[in-house]
């Protein structure tokens, strides 16, 4: 471009242009007949390009299907399924560290203290660490060590919400009646028969 004389008739694009491709123009075009689309099916027809981000052919979806698989959705299977809650684990490390011997430990001395951001969660105590100081704690659960911990310091646990009991599964056990003939027969022992001996035969007589 330098050597040439620059004018209407050398101009041209820094980077060469592409044409746009032109279907269904006639078969001499190339892209005739049917557009590079085929000849049936789905996605040789209008719209079939919008089709919703997890589609699958019309079957049911993936985001459809989960629900309703086998898994822990009801309420007694906290914290999984739709009823699930969260509850702020609190050490008892970390209550010895902040709060003084004798103190009284409460949801809100634990924000004042910056061991929680606010009071909306629930807190649970648990037992890692060791507790020297003798606190009067109160939160919603604690867990069975932390319990003992802070009773062996001297001091009382308050829990907020009653712990609820566990429902065990009835397990159905199959019993088979037997008759009181074959219990008889398998109780006593099969004893071996003995050979019987050929009776000798009486001795010629002389």
């Amino acid at each position: 471009m330098a050597d040439e004389q620059l004018n209407l008739s050398t101009l041209k694009p820094a980077q060469a242009r592409k044409d746009r491709k032109r279907v269904g123009r006639g078969l001499g075009s190339g892209k005739g007949r049917y557009s590079g689309r085929g000849i049936k099916g789905q996605k040789s027809r209008a719209g079939s390009k919008k089709m919703p981000a997890g589609f699958e052919g019309g079957q049911m979806p993936l985001d459809m299907r989960a629900p309703k698989l086998r898994g822990n959705t009801s309420a007694d299977a906290m914290p999984i399924g739709p009823f699930r809650t969260y509850s702020q684990p609190i050490n008892l490390r970390d209550l010895d560290r902040v709060f003084a011997d004798g103190d009284t430990v409460n949801i809100e001395a634990m924000v004042e203290k910056g061991l929680l951001k606010n009071t909306k969660t629930d807190v649970k105590v648990l037992g890692t660490g060791d507790l020297k100081k003798k606190l009067a704690v109160t939160a919603h659960s604690f867990s069975a060590s932390a319990r003992e911990k802070i009773t062996a310091a001297g001091g009382s646990a308050t829990a907020l919400k009653e712990p609820k009991e566990r429902k065990r599964k009835k397990v159905k056990t199959k019993t088979v009646a037997e008759e009181p003939e074959a219990q008889e027969a398998e109780a006593q022992p099969i004893e071996a028969e003995e050979p019987v001996a050929e009776a000798e035969a009486p001795a010629e007589e002389a």
